[in-house]
């Protein structure tokens, strides 16, 4: 048998292997160029993976076969990149128009014409550019540039709109801040208008009160003493408003209060500390009551004529019941309540209270010159002394006798004459020999016609049974 006989002749199947893979790639081809239909889909040339081309190294192929599937995992390759940079320039054109409409909408609220008519031309032109990728989506020209270049240029795009909706959103809160504050500034001043406006009403409603405060007191006072009982009182109220302004004054000018309350009322030994409020009402009441009975208060320059005595003082009590003092003592030329108020300002207040009060003279200089002040310790005066010469004006409006006492110092307590301020002495007292004396008095008594409003004393422990 010839050897050559012997030799194996090539197998079948490693033909047909070569023959089916060159008839499997004629028919993808077809396949790849064939053109779509307006209803199908638009699909990527990628090679499926159950057909992409992998390394046999189970069979001996030729050189040509390896260079064939290099060139289709690159295409697979080339293909996939394509594909994502496409997909990220459509989400960034997406993210442009979203901007490009939030601008138009902040630009309508508020109007803005030229805002609006640029914002619109953005969103055109985005929407434009939106379609343009639609279009070579559509005719297959996804290759416009390199795939990591048109990567980048997406995702700056994206970034850059990004951005974007953050100013918009900035200018959309900076807005409604300008405009929250510009609510908050005109409730502001609604609720300062308010409290204006609270505060007249107020002040009506105090002088209003007042009014009805002293019409009460003269219809009591027609009835008897006890109408002046009240008025007396309507006045000691304004005398303590007065020395809790001047204690306060005096605490701001660092005054030794002791030291002042000792000067008024030298040798007392208070047993609380702020009883020494009562040694300043003793001084105040002092000044302000001296000259009580007389019809003129001891006052220079007031008229002597007592035909119309009666007359006048209740037309003064009229016109100044329900004012407000220092507005009637600047609109009114009445010398008189304006003579009492600026002589017993000079002897109440020192100069050198003044001084140290308000660190000059200029207010004492204005008083006595006819000028009155619109400071707080000026007002505070003017309303006590209003209620001081309201009270010597129903004293001497009617026909009953008025006569004004102080109780001297350490005489014995009489509850007939006197009301202590200082109930809690009566214990000391009555450990000692002789009882309770007076101290001092803090605000005087009176007798109208037979009858006796108390004096207001303080008192303190008997130190030796002197009788007054």
């Amino acid at each position: 048998m010839d050897s050559s006989s012997l030799k194996p002749s090539p197998t079948p199947f490693t033909k047909k292997s070569k023959l089916a893979k060159t008839f499997q790639r004629v028919i993808h081809l077809n396949k790849s160029t064939k053109p779509l239909s307006k209803n199908t889909a638009f699909c990527l040339q990628l090679v499926p993976h159950e057909t992409k081309p992998r390394p046999n190294c189970c069979n001996n192929s030729s050189n040509g076969d390896n260079d064939d599937d290099g060139d289709g995992e690159q295409n697979w390759a080339r293909n996939r990149a394509a594909a994502a940079a496409f997909v990220a320039k459509l989400f960034a054109a997406i993210s442009a128009v979203k901007a490009a409409y939030a601008d138009l909408q902040t630009a309508q609220f508020p109007y803005d014409g030229e805002a609006i008519q640029s914002a619109d031309e953005a969103v055109v032109s985005e929407l434009r550019s939106l379609s343009e990728l639609k279009q070579a989506f559509f005719k297959k020209r996804i290759y416009s540039s390199p795939p990591h270049v048109t990567f980048l240029l997406a995702e700056i795009q994206e970034q850059q709109s990004l951005i974007k909706m953050y100013e918009v959103t900035m200018r959309k809160m900076r807005s409604e801040l300008d405009s929250k504050e510009s609510k908050c500034s005109l409730l502001r001043k609604q609720l300062d208008d308010v409290v204006s406006h609270n505060k007249s009403v107020e002040k009506k409603l105090d002088y209003s009160a007042q009014f009805s405060i002293l019409d009460d007191i003269v219809k009591l006072f027609d009835a008897g003493p006890g109408g002046f009982t009240a008025a007396l009182r309507y006045a000691v109220r304004s005398v303590r408003c007065f020395v809790k302004v001047m204690i306060r004054e005096m605490e701001s000018s660092n005054w030794d209060i002791s030291a002042a309350a000792n000067a008024v009322v030298s040798g007392v030994v208070f047993s609380k500390g702020s009883h020494r409020c009562f040694a300043f009402e003793s001084f105040v009441c002092r000044e302000m009551f001296d000259g009580f009975d007389s019809h003129d208060f001891s006052l220079p320059n007031e008229p002597k004529d007592e035909t119309r005595r009666g007359f006048d003082f209740g037309d003064r009590f009229k016109e100044l019941k329900a004012v407000n003092p220092v507005r009637f003592l600047k609109t009114n030329p009445d010398p008189g309540f304006g003579n009492f108020v600026r002589s017993k300002y000079m002897r109440l207040v020192h100069p050198k209270m003044e001084t140290s009060f308000s660190g000059n003279l200029s207010q004492r200089k204005m008083i006595n010159a006819g000028e009155w002040p619109e400071t707080c310790f000026f007002a505070a005066f003017a309303e006590m002394a209003k209620r001081v010469w309201l009270l010597h004006c129903l004293a001497f409006s009617g026909d009953q006798e008025v006569d004004m006492f102080q109780v001297g110092r350490n005489c014995r307590f009489s509850e007939v004459y006197m009301e202590s301020v200082n109930d809690d002495v009566f214990g000391a007292g009555e450990a000692g020999d002789g009882g309770v004396r007076v101290a001092f008095t803090v605000v005087p008594g009176f007798k109208i016609g037979k009858g006796v409003i108390q004096a207001q004393v303080y008192l303190s422990p008997a130190v030796r049974p002197d009788r007054c």
